[in-house]
């Protein structure tokens, strides 16, 4: 692995960067960032940040740090995979389209000849409506009649959206490494959680590191494959469902995915380092070993409430650490929560512990 650049910059953009802008910071660069939510954790990882509201004004806030700082590099997240950038670490927007398409990732998989679930037929039910656009799963829910589609729709403000046939299985993903001439290596298997109930039931609230279920193999070999053809370059995510007969491969997220931490803890691995790396050609000789399991699990408002205490001191397991005095909703996600351990019910009992501390301060 090679050293971290000394004296070297980096704009990380998007609509949530904290967790690329600690990894850079930890690989010691020079860090700034264009984001949406500013979080304490993130200012006390960069030199310098701007703040947006919507989608449309990052392109202005990564330009004026840009403009003042002129860093060595570019890395982008959710939300500006498609804004062109000079010095880009990471997958190019014209390989990135097709997978901020669900349609076209639908296409891609079908072409590359991994399994996929199929397309549902029109009035054939039960079936998974996915917008065709956005990321996290928000949106995604199953519909089981025409009048529950007609709902869902006007739901989602009638986005374009795609029927999928409904695949039962553990939803996981792979963190895999990718060069510019389409050399690809698996760096860890992992469980996503989810976050159920009637509200959100399939969107994205953390992950388990390592994933271990029985077609874990399976899932890399299929993951690899993806990852080669992809065009993607640097670290990316692959998302299947793990059923007991095969891994499904459900979309491609060409960049930095959210299983980051879990990944880098269960690791002992910088991704940034390895993702620089990989977009100068260079993958590890061995893939790195299994130290721990990790868990991380997003912690949500259980009632309307204003945080009023520094959530700060507790950075060594929290993450996304919210400002004191500001209110949530209920059901709004306050914070990040990680768990490790030697083994997964350690690596749980962790992040059980952990959420109870967090919880105590934020009822203070």
């Amino acid at each position: 692995m090679s050293k971290p650049e000394s004296g070297k910059s980096v704009l990380v953009a998007g609509y949530s960067t904290r967790h690329v802008a600690k990894s850079a910071a930890a690989a010691g660069y020079t860090v700034y960032a264009a984001d949406h939510f500013c979080d304490q954790d993130l200012l006390c990882c960069t030199a310098d940040h701007r703040a947006f509201d919507e989608l449309e004004e990052l392109p202005f806030a990564a330009e004026e740090l840009i403009s003042r700082y002129h860093p060595d590099y570019v890395v982008t997240t959710s939300g500006a995979e498609l804004l062109e950038f000079e010095n880009r670490l990471g997958t190019a927007p014209s390989a990135a389209q097709k997978f901020m398409n669900k349609a076209l990732t639908q296409e891609f998989f079908e072409q590359t000849g991994v399994p996929v679930p199929k397309l549902a037929e029109p009035g054939v039910y039960p079936a998974m409506a996915k917008t065709t656009g956005g990321a996290g799963g928000w949106r995604n829910a199953i519909v089981r009649s025409d009048a529950e589609l007609a709902a869902w729709r006007g739901f989602v403000e009638g986005a374009p959206y795609l029927l999928q046939k409904v695949i039962e299985g553990m939803p996981a993903s792979v963190c895999c490494l990718v060069t510019p001439s389409g050399e690809a290596c698996v760096l860890a298997a992992n469980q996503q959680i989810l976050r159920g109930g009637d509200l959100f039931p399939y969107a994205f609230t953390g992950s388990v590191t390592p994933c271990t279920h029985p077609l874990v193999p399976r899932m890399k070999e299929l993951g690899k494959k993806i990852a080669e053809d992809s065009g993607c370059i640097g670290c990316i995510g692959i998302d299947f469902i793990l059923t007991e007969k095969d891994a499904y491969a459900i979309e491609v997220n060409p960049r930095f995915q959210g299983t980051l931490e879990t990944v880098e803890r269960a690791l002992s691995q910088n991704l940034f380092t390895l993702h620089k790396n990989a977009c100068e050609g260079v993958l590890p000789e061995h893939i790195p070993e299994i130290t721990a399991f990790s868990v991380r699990k997003i912690l949500v408002a259980p009632k309307a409430l204003t945080v009023k205490q520094d959530l700060l001191p507790l950075s060594e397991f929290l993450s996304d650490i919210p400002h004191p005095g500001l209110f949530f909703e209920k059901g709004e996600v306050i914070c990040s929560v990680t768990g490790c351990g030697k083994t997964l019910d350690a690596a749980y009992a962790s992040l059980d512990k952990n959420i109870n501390m967090a919880v105590q301060y934020i009822q203070q």
